[in-house]
């Protein structure tokens, strides 16, 4: 954006932040991408604060995200069981079974998934641990973990009992198969993370071989919600598995399936 180019963090102020939601609405981008940029934005003035020792009190709580009351929210697709136990029929390769199966009865998000090793999973109490992410797209040599989303999407998780089955498998496996193999190897892979695109073009192939739709795989926590409601999980048990920070974002959500 043009109107940050001569601008030093030091010297940021509450004029040229306005001037650069302008800018940014200018950009025809969608909501969503729109709050990514401004919390990136936060985080640049966050390590200012911690390593520099900038000030930016007199108006860092003034700063406000993009707000866009018009803007329709992308709809809403899930698979219901009976959908599911196609769609993964037709997997015949473990570990990627194992990949859509902790999607769909776990409800991690992608970044979660991918960061998910072997030492995150307590097999003796049949849970796992998300404490960590991946969000880098495609790049399994240069990779960080990153903290999760917020403190409460920190969470242990129960794994059941098809799950769990096919999780001591796939140890199994992937012991023989690398010679090197330990805890801090990927579950959804290797010694390295797999590639957003590779889990995509896999959700594709088996949603045309399944006949059904393709859902994104954000859809996937929207599955595991709805599998959870539909045997009767209150509101409370629902944002504790997906990790939601307050109730009311659960029931934002998911109202309509209560």
């Amino acid at each position: 954006i043009e109107c940050f180019f001569p601008i030093k963090i030091k010297d940021f102020n509450i004029m040229q932040f306005e001037q650069w939601k302008r800018d940014i609405n200018k950009a025809g981008i969608s909501l969503r991408y729109k709050n990514d940029i401004y919390k990136f934005l936060r985080s640049i003035l966050n390590f200012g604060v911690k390593w520099h020792g900038f000030n930016f009190n007199n108006f860092y709580n003034k700063m406000t995200k993009f707000q866009d009351p018009n803007e329709r929210r992308k709809e809403m697709s899930y698979y219901n069981y009976e959908e599911f136990k196609k769609f993964i029929s037709y997997e015949d390769d473990l570990r990627w079974k194992c990949v859509f199966e902790i999607f769909y009865y776990c409800g991690l998000r992608k970044g979660e998934l991918k960061g998910l090793t072997w030492k995150d999973i307590y097999f003796d109490k049949k849970v796992l641990s998300v404490n960590k992410q991946i969000t880098q797209l495609n790049n399994r040599t240069k990779f960080e973990f990153s903290d999760t989303k917020t403190k409460d999407s920190y969470r242990i998780v129960p794994i059941t009992k098809v799950l769990l089955n096919d999780l001591k498998m796939l140890y199994e496996q992937s012991k023989k198969e690398y010679c090197n193999f330990n805890d801090d190897f990927f579950v959804a892979s290797d010694a390295r993370p797999i590639a957003d695109s590779t889990i995509y073009d896999r959700r594709t192939k088996l949603a045309e071989a399944a006949n059904l739709k393709s859902i994104r795989l954000h859809d996937f926590r929207h599955s595991c919600a709805s599998l959870l409601i539909n045997n009767g999980a209150n509101v409370t048990l629902v944002a504790k598995f997906l990790g939601h920070t307050k109730i009311e974002e659960t029931l934002n959500t998911y109202s309509h399936m209560f």
